[in-house]
């Protein structure tokens, strides 16, 4: 059964040029069958939550029975969002908020749930632009997924065995991440995982890539890096992990991660098995008591 509900009491047909007050959600987190749904604004207030009565229904445990309201201002057809007493809070952009005005692009999270908010001039060509990017962006850490690191890693493989030059590959993972949601939850387990991409999106070069593998595994690929540069990189990350504590909502938590490395020199390798080699040395990291570098 669907965790998402839409209750629609008003059916309107959409014009051909969208208006300037017209806007919706488009959900980007967590990933199932509904992500890349979108929710029209149809009407000057909309309510979202848990409960059946809501315009958009969010059935799940992080979200309060009426979480947030999102309404037009009948003056300038501006949107904004008003949190509505929530266990949990609304956020925009990461930020909590009690009311706050909303811009095209903004990141709304209600609960553990992400959405997208979408309004203009063409509210139907900036959907399929974001469905486009979901297929190649983790909606939570705004890394790349999986999909684009597999597609990555072939192309950078190909031109590593054309030109006989290395690649390296780090594999790494969150220690512990299983005990960080069942102690502090599941909202601060999601903020541990944006975080990690945060601090280390400055340290990825141009021509790198950083992604999100799934779960709590994250990958980077560096072309032109040698065994003895994956090594300093593989460092390099942990003790920015580990350095400072995490914070979210009062809570502290010292975080670490154990990375796995693989480097290739022209020599031709699957890339599935290119990828096993890094992972298995990740779970000797593991093995070794975390926190710690091992390939």
């Amino acid at each position: 059964m669907s965790e998402w509900k839409t209750r629609i009491t008003k059916i309107q047909v959409a014009a051909p040029v969208a208006t300037a007050g017209e806007g919706c959600l488009v959900l980007i987190y967590p990933p199932g069958a509904e992500i890349g749904k979108k929710f029209p604004l149809e009407r000057s207030e909309v309510v979202v939550g848990r409960g059946t009565d809501c315009d958009i229904q969010v059935d799940r445990d992080s979200v309060s029975r009426r979480h947030a309201r999102f309404f037009r201002d009948p003056g300038n057809g501006a949107w904004s969002i008003q949190d509505m007493g929530s266990t949990n809070g609304s956020y925009v952009n990461d930020i909590q908020v009690q009311s706050q005005a909303l811009c095209d692009g903004d990141l709304v999270k209600i609960g553990g749930a992400i959405f997208k908010f979408l309004t203009g001039a063409n509210v139907e060509s900036a959907y399929h632009e974001e469905i486009y990017r979901m297929t190649i962006v983790d909606g939570l850490t705004g890394v790349h997924n999986k999909r684009y690191f597999l597609e990555f890693l072939d192309r950078e493989m190909a031109r590593c065995l054309r030109y006989g030059r290395p690649l390296s590959l780090v594999m790494f993972d969150i220690d512990h991440f299983k005990r960080i949601n069942d102690e502090h939850g599941h909202l601060t387990g999601d903020h541990v995982l944006k975080e990690i991409a945060r601090r280390l999106q400055p340290r990825i070069r141009r021509e790198e890539l950083l992604a999100r593998y799934g779960g709590e595994e994250f990958s980077a690929v560096l072309p032109e890096t040698t065994a003895q540069g994956c090594q300093e990189f593989g460092e390099q990350i942990r003790q920015m992990v580990a350095r400072e504590p995490f914070e979210f909502e009062g809570d502290k938590l010292q975080v670490t991660i154990s990375v796995g490395l693989a480097t290739i020199e022209g020599q031709p390798m699957d890339a599935l098995a290119f990828i096993k080699i890094a992972d298995e040395n990740l779970y000797r990291a593991k093995r070794a008591g975390r926190n710690r570098v091992v390939g």
